[in-house]
């Protein structure tokens, strides 16, 4: 299968644990764009399900497709989530944020009672960090937070490089307003000490790891769909 297959295919799976009437968190990216399709497929037979998305591109999708949407301020709490992933290690953490949503994204999988991720095999990986870490910061002050972010790396014995995300000549922004910093440092050997440093810094607002918040991650491979689940603590 090609790989806009597999992500099918893991779609396909990940909404036999959509129930009816279920209040549900919409991720962002080609392979929750692949789920919203699906989802609006059953939508248009009259399944009942109410959706708070992760982006503005994943609210104009479900508008275009029919799926009828909500807010976190008028449903606070939802069932269930259902996001893509950048990088997923075997405890089932993941890098998220290549497609610039991963504030929005972490906002609505914590307020869901459970998280699946969708993926293809080719996400599955050893330890996070072979992808660069998106970082969302405050665009005030942008050269202190990203010196912050370089000694932070520094002090837990990283190297590697930081850069402003661009798109068409100018800084990205996402839909809150805030410019991404990728980091590529390679093999992230502790994700919570990282956090935890970026978290100190305050221009950081987020950063794309996901950690301990996954309930089960379905991956697509050419031969099957796994259903992984997050190991007991």
């Amino acid at each position: 299968m090609s790989q806009d297959q597999l992500k099918i295919a893991a779609a396909q799976t990940a909404l036999s644990h959509v129930e009816n009437g279920m209040k549900l968190g919409i991720g962002t990216g080609s392979t929750a764009e692949a789920f919203v399709h699906l989802l609006a497929e059953k939508v248009g037979d009259g399944f009942k399900v109410t959706g708070v998305p992760t982006s503005e591109r994943t609210a104009r999708l479900c508008l275009e497709l029919g799926v009828p949407l909500t807010t976190l301020d008028d449903t606070p709490r939802l069932d269930l989530c259902i996001d893509g992933a950048d990088e997923i290690d075997p405890g089932l953490n993941l890098t998220k944020g290549g497609g610039g949503a991963l504030l929005r994204e972490k906002i609505v999988a914590h307020a869901s009672a459970k998280f699946i991720v969708i993926a293809d095999e080719s996400k599955l990986v050893p330890a996070l960090g072979a992808f660069p870490l998106p970082i969302e910061i405050n665009p005030f002050g942008l050269e202190a937070t990203r010196q912050d972010i370089a000694e932070a790396y520094a002090g837990l014995g990283y190297s590697g490089q930081l850069r402003l995300r661009v798109r068409d000549g100018q800084p990205y922004e996402t839909d809150g307003g805030h410019f991404i910093l990728d980091a590529s440092f390679g093999h992230i050997s502790d994700p919570k000490a990282l956090s935890d440093a970026l978290f100190a810094i305050p221009g950081v607002v987020e950063h794309g790891m996901f950690i301990g918040m996954t309930s089960l991650a379905v991956v697509a491979g050419k031969d099957s769909v796994r259903t992984l689940e997050a190991p007991a603590d």
